[in-house]
């Protein structure tokens, strides 16, 4: 798993069960349930790492949609309602993509 040694698998299993239903995806309760809001900058900084995945730098409104299905494959995606919230919590420079600063500061926030 791509998170092995961050995140305990059982806790992205239940987390991502939590939010099974459109639109009912909260991500502070997400980034809580699991276990993210205890993690150090420097282990958020490497799920950023794992998110981003064109490697770009950034998480675009494209990838994000797929948040959930990074956790876990098969996961549903983001309701474009969802993903739309998501990114405004997230991108706090309005460049309508999300920098790992950004990414950290909403999980510790």
């Amino acid at each position: 798993m791509a998170f092995a040694g961050i995140l305990k698998d059982d806790d992205i299993k239940a987390a991502v069960q939590a939010f099974q239903a459109p639109d009912s995806f909260d991500h502070k309760a997400f980034f809580s349930k699991i276990g993210m809001t205890d993690k150090s900058p420097d282990d958020l900084k490497k799920i950023f790492a794992i998110l981003d995945q064109d490697k770009s730098g950034f998480i675009e409104e494209a990838e994000l949609k797929f948040f959930l299905q990074n956790f876990e494959a098969g996961a549903r995606v983001l309701t474009e309602k969802e993903n739309k919230a998501l990114l405004a919590a997230i991108d706090k420079d309005g460049d309508g993509k999300i920098g790992c600063e950004e990414f950290v500061a909403l999980v510790k926030g």
